[in-house]
This record gives structure tokens, sequence and C-alpha cells, in this order.
């Protein structure tokens, strides 16, 4: 008689979900737009000015990083639009 393993830890899948927020709070899901909220330099590419817009995010694994195109941005220097 074979005995059997224990599996019941493969059943319970416990589904975690990360919630991004901006700098307000308020929460960010992916293909969200937000807005700089101050200029940030930016090592070898353009600066990032107050205002600026960036559109279509994806969440990442962190809550405090979102990406847009191949940057990846701090949650902390921009908000919902």
């Amino acid at each position: 008689m074979a005995k059997q393993k224990n599996t019941s830890w493969l059943d319970d899948e416990e589904e975690v979900s990360i919630e991004v927020q901006d700098c307000n709070g308020i929460p960010l899901d992916n293909g969200d737009s937000v807005i700089a909220t101050k200029d940030i330099k930016v090592k070898g590419a353009s600066d990032i000015k107050r205002w600026d817009v960036f559109k279509n995010i994806r969440l990442t694994d962190d809550a405090e990083l979102i990406e847009s195109g191949k940057m990846v941005l701090r949650t902390e220097f921009f908000k919902k639009k």
C-alpha cells in the first residue's frame, strides 16, 4: 500500500492582490493614466517635467512601482488623471 502525499496546500489557492496607490492614495489599475507631480531627472533619457502624462500604465509586483513603456516609475511622484 503506497503512502499518499499531502497536497492540501495546492488546493488552498489564496489570491494575493497588491493594491497600488498613487501619491494621494487613490488606487491604480492597469491601463490608467497618471500625471507627474514634480520634475524628475532621468539618467539616459529626457527628464520628466511636472504635468507630463503617462498613458496605459502597467502594474508591477511591487506596490511602489508602475511601468509605462520602457520606464519604471515610482508611484510617489504620480497622481491618477
